[in-house]
Protein backbone atom coordinates (compact mmCIF):
# COMPACT_ATOMS: atom_id res chain seq x y z
CA UNK A 1 0.00 0.00 0.00
CA UNK A 2 0.97 3.59 -0.71
CA UNK A 3 -0.12 6.32 1.38
CA UNK A 4 0.49 10.26 0.19
CA UNK A 5 -0.36 12.31 3.21
CA UNK A 6 -1.40 16.22 2.09
CA UNK A 7 -1.37 18.23 5.04
CA UNK A 8 -2.16 21.89 5.54
CA UNK A 9 -3.27 22.50 2.37
CA UNK A 10 -4.72 25.82 3.31
CA UNK A 11 -7.22 26.81 0.35
CA UNK A 12 -4.00 26.91 -1.62
CA UNK A 13 -5.73 25.11 -4.92
CA UNK A 14 -2.58 26.02 -7.34
CA UNK A 15 -0.72 24.00 -5.22
CA UNK A 16 -2.89 21.14 -4.53
CA UNK A 17 -3.70 20.80 -8.47
CA UNK A 18 0.48 20.78 -8.97
CA UNK A 19 0.12 17.68 -6.55
CA UNK A 20 -2.25 16.09 -7.35
CA UNK A 21 -0.80 16.20 -11.35
CA UNK A 22 2.30 14.42 -9.90
CA UNK A 23 -0.10 12.02 -7.43
CA UNK A 24 -1.19 11.02 -11.43
CA UNK A 25 2.18 8.87 -11.47
CA UNK A 26 3.04 8.05 -7.95
CA UNK A 27 -0.57 6.37 -7.92
CA UNK A 28 -1.23 6.04 -4.09
CA UNK A 29 -3.63 3.51 -2.99
CA UNK A 30 -4.68 6.32 -0.26
CA UNK A 31 -4.92 9.67 -0.29
CA UNK A 32 -4.69 11.08 3.79
CA UNK A 33 -6.03 15.09 4.05
CA UNK A 34 -4.13 15.71 7.55
CA UNK A 35 -5.86 18.99 8.28
CA UNK A 36 -6.39 23.07 7.80
CA UNK A 37 -7.53 21.93 4.05
CA UNK A 38 -9.61 25.46 3.88
CA UNK A 39 -8.10 28.52 5.83
CA UNK A 40 -6.62 30.08 3.08
CA UNK A 41 -7.81 32.11 -0.31
CA UNK A 42 -9.32 29.54 -1.90
CA UNK A 43 -11.87 27.52 0.88
CA UNK A 44 -14.76 26.25 -1.00
CA UNK A 45 -12.58 25.59 -4.32
CA UNK A 46 -9.66 23.41 -2.57
CA UNK A 47 -12.64 20.91 -0.80
CA UNK A 48 -14.80 20.69 -4.03
CA UNK A 49 -11.06 19.48 -6.07
CA UNK A 50 -10.42 17.10 -3.15
CA UNK A 51 -14.38 15.62 -3.30
CA UNK A 52 -14.29 14.96 -7.09
CA UNK A 53 -10.99 12.68 -6.43
CA UNK A 54 -11.56 8.78 -7.81
CA UNK A 55 -8.65 8.02 -5.40
CA UNK A 56 -9.66 6.80 -2.20
CA UNK A 57 -9.63 9.74 0.30
CA UNK A 58 -9.31 10.23 3.95
CA UNK A 59 -9.56 13.54 6.04
CA UNK A 60 -8.86 14.11 9.15
CA UNK A 61 -9.72 17.42 11.40
CA UNK A 62 -7.59 20.76 11.79
CA UNK A 63 -7.58 23.14 14.30
CA UNK A 64 -8.45 25.70 11.42
CA UNK A 65 -11.22 23.51 9.69
CA UNK A 66 -12.49 23.32 13.65
CA UNK A 67 -12.45 27.04 13.78
CA UNK A 68 -13.92 27.92 10.81
CA UNK A 69 -16.93 25.49 11.58
CA UNK A 70 -17.48 27.13 14.82
CA UNK A 71 -17.83 31.17 12.65
CA UNK A 72 -19.96 29.39 10.41
CA UNK A 73 -22.20 28.77 13.22
CA UNK A 74 -21.96 31.92 14.93
CA UNK A 75 -20.41 30.16 18.27
CA UNK A 76 -17.47 32.64 19.86
CA UNK A 77 -14.18 32.26 18.44
CA UNK A 78 -11.33 31.92 21.28
CA UNK A 79 -10.50 35.28 22.89
CA UNK A 80 -6.93 35.03 22.83
CA UNK A 81 -7.20 34.78 18.63
CA UNK A 82 -5.67 37.72 16.96
CA UNK A 83 -7.85 40.43 14.74
CA UNK A 84 -5.92 39.23 11.45
CA UNK A 85 -6.75 35.25 12.15
CA UNK A 86 -10.41 36.30 13.17
CA UNK A 87 -10.51 37.95 10.21
CA UNK A 88 -9.60 35.32 7.64
CA UNK A 89 -11.77 32.85 9.50
CA UNK A 90 -15.23 34.43 9.34
CA UNK A 91 -14.02 34.94 6.01
CA UNK A 92 -13.32 31.72 4.80
CA UNK A 93 -16.50 30.42 7.11
CA UNK A 94 -18.56 32.32 5.03
CA UNK A 95 -17.59 31.10 1.78
CA UNK A 96 -18.85 27.84 2.44
CA UNK A 97 -22.16 25.98 1.70
CA UNK A 98 -23.92 24.28 4.44
CA UNK A 99 -23.32 21.11 2.88
CA UNK A 100 -19.04 21.69 3.19
CA UNK A 101 -19.78 22.94 6.52
CA UNK A 102 -21.22 19.88 7.80
CA UNK A 103 -18.68 17.35 6.15
CA UNK A 104 -16.31 19.45 7.53
CA UNK A 105 -17.51 19.53 11.35
CA UNK A 106 -17.63 15.69 11.16
CA UNK A 107 -14.34 14.97 10.52
CA UNK A 108 -12.12 12.57 12.56
CA UNK A 109 -9.04 13.93 15.24
CA UNK A 110 -6.78 11.04 13.88
CA UNK A 111 -6.56 7.85 11.80
CA UNK A 112 -4.63 4.59 11.72
CA UNK A 113 -3.64 2.57 8.51
CA UNK A 114 -1.46 -0.36 8.55
CA UNK A 115 1.26 -0.43 5.95
CA UNK A 116 3.27 -3.49 5.25
CA UNK A 117 6.73 -3.23 6.14
CA UNK A 118 6.27 0.12 8.65
CA UNK A 119 3.12 -1.49 10.99
CA UNK A 120 0.57 0.58 12.42
CA UNK A 121 0.34 4.14 11.10
CA UNK A 122 -1.47 7.22 12.90
CA UNK A 123 -2.44 10.23 11.39
CA UNK A 124 -3.43 13.45 13.47
CA UNK A 125 -3.17 17.02 13.03
CA UNK A 126 -0.82 18.43 15.57
CA UNK A 127 -0.96 15.56 18.01
CA UNK A 128 -2.59 12.33 18.52
CA UNK A 129 -5.41 14.00 20.68
CA UNK A 130 -5.10 17.69 20.21
CA UNK A 131 -5.71 19.43 16.83
CA UNK A 132 -3.07 22.48 17.99
CA UNK A 133 -0.66 21.12 19.96
CA UNK A 134 2.69 22.63 18.52
CA UNK A 135 6.26 20.89 18.77
CA UNK A 136 9.44 21.86 16.52
CA UNK A 137 12.83 19.39 16.50
CA UNK A 138 13.88 20.85 19.46
CA UNK A 139 11.27 20.73 21.87
CA UNK A 140 11.93 19.20 24.96
CA UNK A 141 10.91 15.21 25.00
CA UNK A 142 9.47 15.83 28.50
CA UNK A 143 7.32 18.64 27.20
CA UNK A 144 6.30 15.72 24.25
CA UNK A 145 5.53 12.79 26.62
CA UNK A 146 2.01 14.01 27.43
CA UNK A 147 1.05 14.30 23.94
CA UNK A 148 1.90 10.56 22.91
CA UNK A 149 1.22 9.09 26.21
CA UNK A 150 -0.78 6.09 25.52
CA UNK A 151 0.11 5.46 21.74
CA UNK A 152 0.44 2.12 20.64
CA UNK A 153 1.17 2.86 16.65
CA UNK A 154 5.26 2.89 15.91
CA UNK A 155 4.86 5.96 13.26
CA UNK A 156 2.89 9.22 13.98
CA UNK A 157 2.43 11.73 10.74
CA UNK A 158 0.98 14.86 11.91
CA UNK A 159 1.25 18.23 10.61
CA UNK A 160 -0.26 22.30 11.93
CA UNK A 161 3.82 23.84 12.10
CA UNK A 162 4.03 23.71 8.18
CA UNK A 163 7.68 22.13 8.64
CA UNK A 164 8.92 18.95 7.44
CA UNK A 165 10.78 17.10 10.59
CA UNK A 166 11.33 13.74 11.93
CA UNK A 167 12.28 12.32 15.75
CA UNK A 168 11.54 9.68 17.87
CA UNK A 169 9.94 9.51 21.23
CA UNK A 170 10.94 6.35 22.86
CA UNK A 171 9.42 3.27 20.20
CA UNK A 172 7.42 6.16 18.58
CA UNK A 173 8.58 7.81 15.31
CA UNK A 174 7.59 10.73 14.49
CA UNK A 175 7.46 12.42 11.00
CA UNK A 176 6.01 15.78 10.24
CA UNK A 177 4.44 15.94 6.85
CA UNK A 178 5.15 19.71 5.80
CA UNK A 179 2.65 21.82 4.01
CA UNK A 180 1.10 21.62 0.39
CA UNK A 181 0.11 25.07 0.50
CA UNK A 182 1.90 27.07 3.14
CA UNK A 183 4.89 25.85 3.88
CA UNK A 184 7.69 26.92 5.90
CA UNK A 185 10.69 25.46 4.28
CA UNK A 186 14.28 26.34 2.54
CA UNK A 187 12.17 26.77 -1.57
CA UNK A 188 8.63 27.51 -2.32
CA UNK A 189 6.35 24.12 -3.18
CA UNK A 190 3.62 21.74 -1.90
CA UNK A 191 5.21 19.99 0.54
CA UNK A 192 3.96 16.39 1.29
CA UNK A 193 4.82 12.66 2.18
CA UNK A 194 4.63 9.32 0.57
CA UNK A 195 4.53 6.37 2.90
CA UNK A 196 5.14 2.87 1.07
CA UNK A 197 6.62 -0.56 2.42
CA UNK A 198 9.68 1.02 1.11
CA UNK A 199 10.06 3.58 3.91
CA UNK A 200 8.69 7.52 4.39
CA UNK A 201 9.81 9.38 1.77
CA UNK A 202 9.71 13.38 1.80
CA UNK A 203 8.28 15.19 -1.16
CA UNK A 204 8.32 18.65 -2.53
CA UNK A 205 6.26 19.42 -5.69
CA UNK A 206 7.47 22.88 -7.43
CA UNK A 207 4.65 24.93 -8.98
CA UNK A 208 4.10 27.72 -10.65
CA UNK A 209 4.00 30.39 -8.04
CA UNK A 210 4.04 33.36 -9.98
CA UNK A 211 1.12 32.12 -11.85
CA UNK A 212 -0.25 30.92 -8.57
CA UNK A 213 0.33 34.57 -6.33
CA UNK A 214 -1.57 36.10 -9.67
CA UNK A 215 -4.25 33.63 -9.24
CA UNK A 216 -4.42 34.11 -5.32
CA UNK A 217 -4.79 37.71 -5.83
CA UNK A 218 -8.01 37.35 -7.84
CA UNK A 219 -9.76 36.53 -4.91
CA UNK A 220 -11.89 38.03 -2.69
CA UNK A 221 -9.46 36.73 0.03
CA UNK A 222 -9.09 40.20 2.46
CA UNK A 223 -5.19 38.99 2.87
CA UNK A 224 -4.38 37.48 -0.65
CA UNK A 225 -1.81 40.05 -1.16
CA UNK A 226 -0.09 39.29 1.93
CA UNK A 227 -0.56 34.90 1.44
CA UNK A 228 0.59 35.38 -2.06
CA UNK A 229 3.71 37.54 -1.72
CA UNK A 230 5.00 35.71 1.37
CA UNK A 231 3.34 32.24 1.61
CA UNK A 232 3.42 31.50 -2.34
CA UNK A 233 6.13 33.37 -4.10
CA UNK A 234 8.31 33.50 -1.39
CA UNK A 235 8.33 31.65 1.90
CA UNK A 236 9.23 31.63 5.52
CA UNK A 237 12.43 29.17 6.18
CA UNK A 238 12.64 26.54 8.35
CA UNK A 239 15.24 28.34 10.53
CA UNK A 240 13.40 31.51 10.88
CA UNK A 241 9.83 29.47 12.01
CA UNK A 242 11.36 26.95 14.21
CA UNK A 243 12.95 30.17 16.53
CA UNK A 244 9.39 31.61 16.42
CA UNK A 245 7.31 28.28 17.57
CA UNK A 246 9.70 27.49 20.07
CA UNK A 247 8.77 30.90 21.74
CA UNK A 248 5.61 29.99 21.48
CA UNK A 249 5.66 26.75 23.25
CA UNK A 250 8.14 28.62 25.99
CA UNK A 251 5.46 30.90 26.61
CA UNK A 252 2.24 28.10 26.31
CA UNK A 253 4.85 26.52 29.45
Amino acid sequence: MKIAALYDIHGNLPALNALLDELEDVRPDLIVIGGDIIYGPMPSQTLERLFQLDTQVQFIRGNCDREVVMAFDGVPLRPDMSDKVRERTEWVASQLTRTQRDFLSQLPLQFTQSIEGLGDVLFCHAAPYSDEAIFTPNTDTAQLLPLFEGVQQSIVVCGHTHIMFERSIGNIRIINAGSVGMAYADQPGAYWLLLSPDGCEFRRTSYDVEAAAEEILRTTDPQAKEFAEENVVRVPTVAEMIVVIDRMVENIV
